[in-house]
């Protein structure tokens, strides 16, 4: 079976594409008031969040296609949150309710925690599949990273509900570009030393 492979992108390019709809997201909902006075079509949309939510589901779209132009295929977990974010983002623009669109993070972060500690329970480590090309560990690095990984998510579904049930819809939407991004980099460098430890080639290949 042929495997498409995976044409090696700038970093910072790859971040780039992964946080733009976000920060696209956040930049739209907090001038969402100044778009829609600009362009009279948005204001049919409803509030800020709705315009935000409405440009988000763009930059989303736009980002994957970009990302399936550069690198000639498309990460699973960027192509199942672009899915979520266009399927609960069109049921708040349809429904009117802001409430879809900040379910997602809490759906989508319980579905990868059930797929990661998932395939665990069966003996699968189910992370090395995504993260195959990027690095090369033994059976056990894989199953360490991959229960710190379920269990990150579920710490992110959580952190998402307390804020979303508690604080205002701007906070939310600034928690979730400079609270929740800040906290994943922080975690994937936490894992260096697992990775290090256990991996089976020099993780940084000198040029």
């Amino acid at each position: 079976m042929n495997k498409v492979e995976e044409k090696k992108v700038n970093p910072a390019l790859k971040m780039t594409l992964e946080l733009g709809p976000l920060v696209v997201f956040f930049m739209a909902n907090k001038y969402g008031d100044d778009l829609a006075q600009s362009f009279p079509i948005l204001a049919d949309l409803g509030g800020k969040i709705f315009v935000g939510t409405a440009l988000f589901m763009v930059a989303m779209i736009i980002s994957l296609i970009a990302s399936r132009i550069l690198m000639g295929t498309l990460p699973v977990m960027p192509l199942v949150t672009g899915f979520f974010v266009l399927v609960f983002g069109g049921l708040t623009l349809y429904l009117q309710n802001e409430t879809f669109i900040k379910m997602k993070p809490t759906i989508v972060n319980l579905i990868f925690a059930a797929i990661l500690l998932g395939g665990l329970v069966f003996g699968k480590s189910l992370l090395a599949y995504v993260f195959d090309s990027a690095f090369k560990l033994d059976d056990a690095g894989w199953k360490k990273l991959t229960m710190r990984w379920g269990i990150f998510f579920i710490v992110l579904a959580v952190l998402n509900e307390v804020v979303w049930r508690n604080f205002s819809t701007d906070f939310w939407v600034a928690f979730k570009v400079w609270g929740t991004m800040p906290l994943s980099i922080i975690f994937m460098m936490a894992q260096l030393p697992l990775l290090k430890a256990h991996s089976t080639e020099p993780l940084f290949e000198e040029k």
